[in-house]
């Protein structure tokens, strides 16, 4: 059972995935603005989603040094300070219309959230008895979902508005309606700094509670990556980390433009956009249940389930068409509820790695949402049909689904055996 000081810097670890969640999602109606802006190809525009995930290729390793030299606390109001100064270098690169600067800013963002999701993930999994690790990590990405829910109905009202985004042909426009589109998405960037600034105050207000409850994960010795790199279950559950973060970011980053063609739902950017949170407001609905449910049914043998009916989702997406499509698509997210939680702690408990190893390589998977994305626009640019670039979360799910059902049946090692035995 958690002590009342465990519970206290739980809840305040648990605002910080709502922050990340909120400025990740936020992300996508980003794109459907710059491709737009920009001009861009679908390939292009997912250059967005590459310059913000390949931070956690760039920043994870780094990161838990720092989490191990600077305490919890002072590592998480840094991240914070980061993602401010990446929010602030979004009004300039507006200002010189500038799409490169964009995508710099995003991967100063990202770099802000690598660093909290090194930190927060094993530690939210850590901040009480072992045996409750699945509920807590899954209770607390369902905040982090509430965050991503959330962020595309409000940033897609503000960055997909105006004259720019009113027609359908989807073209750069004029250099008036140019101006006034990215003067918006600025806008946007600026109240999303003045949020985390609040954030930053409250955490170091927390600093003790943390401090005193934060399990001493950050000082075990063999914190190194090469230790996880030995383990075959630290190296199964990157590669499913990796897939699932591909898939999840690959849809939501185009959904704004899938729902917005005529041969799916027929409706402007901006009403696409906010339909947006419907996806991820899926996910967050789902992990809700899912804590309820990871109380009761293997992890493995439910994570397998959920990702093969993703794959038989993204398959419906891939040969129909109209509203059918649209709501196949949307529907995804409530299978992706539980899977980032899931693979995290089926692997923490199955790798011979230590903790803070296995959970600097599993950030380091969290690369998939840059390399994924631009694969899904290239198919898509292909074939004319965003339809065909389902193919790869396809794929992507059907692995996933694998690993789920072979933690099933595999045994966690020997450190974890009790408190696995009791959380199934």
């Amino acid at each position: 059972m958690q002590s009342g000081g465990q519970r206290a810097a739980f809840a305040a670890i648990t605002t910080l995935f709502f922050a990340w969640g909120f400025v990740t999602a936020s992300v996508d109606p980003l794109l459907a603005a710059l491709k737009t802006i920009f001009g861009l190809s679908y390939r292009e525009a997912g250059l967005t989603q590459f310059a913000f995930f390949i931070a956690y290729g760039v920043v994870s390793l780094p990161a838990a040094q720092l989490v191990r030299r600077a305490g919890y606390p002072r590592t998480i109001v840094f991240a914070l300070a980061v993602m401010i100064v990446g929010c602030l270098v979004v009004p300039l690169a507006t200002r010189y219309q500038t799409y490169a600067v964009v995508l710099l800013a995003l991967f100063i963002i990202a770099g802000g959230i690598t660093v909290l999701q090194v930190a927060a993930n094993p530690l939210a999994a850590e901040l009480g008895p072992p045996a409750g690790a699945h509920f807590r990590l899954t209770f607390s990405q369902a905040f982090n979902s509430l965050g991503t829910t959330i962020a595309p109905f409000l940033v897609a009202s503000l960055v997909l508005s105006g004259g720019l985004f009113a027609g359908e042909t989807g073209s750069a426009g004029s250099a008036a309606g140019r101006a006034e589109a990215l003067g918006h998405i600025a806008v946007a960037f600026f109240a999303i700094a003045g949020l985390i600034g609040a954030l930053a105050l409250f955490i170091w207000s927390q600093r003790s509670r943390l401090r005193d409850a934060a399990p001493l994960l950050a000082s075990e010795q063999d914190s190194s990556i090469a230790g996880a790199l030995r383990s075959r279950w630290a190296l199964l559950g990157a590669a499913a980390i990796f897939l699932y973060v591909g898939a999840e970011v690959s849809i939501g980053s185009y959904l704004t433009n899938f729902l917005h063609q005529d041969q799916v739902f027929a409706v402007s950017l901006r009403q696409a956009g906010r339909l947006v949170s419907l996806y991820w407001g899926g996910a967050m609905l789902g992990r809700f249940i899912g804590s309820a449910l990871l109380r009761r049914v293997s992890a493995g043998r439910l994570l397998g389930l959920v990702a093969a009916c993703a794959a038989v989702l993204c398959l419906t997406v891939r040969l129909s068409s109209g509203p059918a499509a649209g709501v196949a698509a949307l529907s995804i997210g409530l299978m992706n509820a539980i899977m980032f939680p899931v693979i995290f702690t089926l692997t923490l408990e199955r790798a011979a790695a230590s903790e803070a190893a296995t959970s600097g390589l599993l950030c380091v998977a969290i690369v998939g949402g840059a390399f994924l994305p631009p694969l899904f626009g290239r198919i898509a640019d292909a074939s004319g049909d965003l339809r065909a670039a389902y193919v790869v979360p396809l794929i992507a799910y059907a692995l996933i689904s694998c690993f789920g059902l072979a933690a099933a049946r595999a045994r966690p090692d020997a450190r974890h055996a009790g408190a696995a035995s009791l959380g199934h």
